[in-house]
């Protein structure tokens, strides 16, 4: 049996909607600094002129594989090494180091049998 699972607008939070917006305005922005058009991209990435309509529409539902590979062909891939790195997560760390100053040890048995 085939499951397809859908990315059904509803089930997206609205954060995640408005990042995704404001993702494809500033792919559409980095395309126009390029002076490239829309079929300058799609010859450049193989994708449908449609496909990059919904990238820079910010489409939640459009992979993020593809958005990847777009800012890769603009050059801009190497700043998404940033996202998700564990020395800037601030939150993380911080859970961490509070865990860690929260561990309980047992007592060591002294051993003074010599």
């Amino acid at each position: 049996m085939l499951i397809i699972m859908s990315t059904s607008p509803s089930l997206i939070p609205p954060e995640v909607c408005d990042i995704c917006l404001r993702l494809g305005q500033r792919i559409r922005t980095a395309r126009l600094l390029r002076n490239w058009r829309q079929v300058d991209l799609v010859s450049r990435t193989g994708y449908a002129r449609n496909t990059i309509l919904k990238v820079e529409k910010g489409d939640p539902g459009t992979s993020l594989g593809t958005y990847l590979h777009i800012l890769w062909v603009m050059g801009l891939a190497g700043e998404l090494e940033l996202i998700a790195d564990p020395g800037l997560d601030r939150g993380g760390l911080s859970i961490a180091l509070d865990a860690a100053s929260k561990r309980a040890y047992l007592p060591r048995k002294i051993d003074d049998d010599f």
